[in-house]
């Protein structure tokens, strides 16, 4: 077998997307899924692109996809990755493939002047947990993660 890592086209849309839906099931929040395929075509592959995908492939069948975007960091005065989706099917699971696209994704990070990557994980999520500290990546347990959407986030913009 034969495991491949490509950057998705406008093509890989309706695979991006299936790809977040099984991810949303697997981490018990599909009803949070508000994607379609227009947004995805427009925010991934637009005018503004706001996020690349790695699209993981065993013998030319997709197998699983990291999804990032830059941020940057002020005290290393260098820009960072943030992933923010990461995975592998289930039936896949267990052959290298999550560790390949993270390794292809620091390489990347690398290539760019990166100064790191980052993701979260859902604190239930043991197997993921243990997989990433493996790796040599640690837990930033003096940070908290904040976030503003809908109301609060209209409300504060329009104050």
């Amino acid at each position: 077998m034969t495991f491949n890592i490509r950057e998705a086209t406008a093509s890989d849309v309706p695979l991006i997307l299936q790809f977040i839906r099984d991810l949303a099931e697997y981490e018990k929040l599909a009803h949070l899924v508000v994607a379609t395929e227009a947004t995805l075509r427009e925010t991934l592959f637009g005018s503004t692109p706001f996020a690349e995908v790695l699209i993981g492939e065993e013998d030319g069948t997709a197998a699983g996809f990291a999804l990032f975007f830059h941020n940057y960091s002020t005290f290393l005065a260098q820009p960072g990755i943030y992933l923010e989706d990461l995975f592998v099917k289930p039936e896949y699971r267990g052959r290298g493939y999550g560790k390949a696209l993270l390794a292809r994704l620091a390489q990347i990070a690398r290539e760019r002047n990166c100064g790191r990557v980052e993701w979260a994980v859902l604190d239930w999520n043991e197997p993921s947990i243990a997989f990433y500290k493996s790796l040599g990546a640690r837990v930033m347990d003096d940070w908290h993660t904040f976030r503003l959407t809908g109301e609060a986030l209209e409300k504060l913009a329009g104050s």
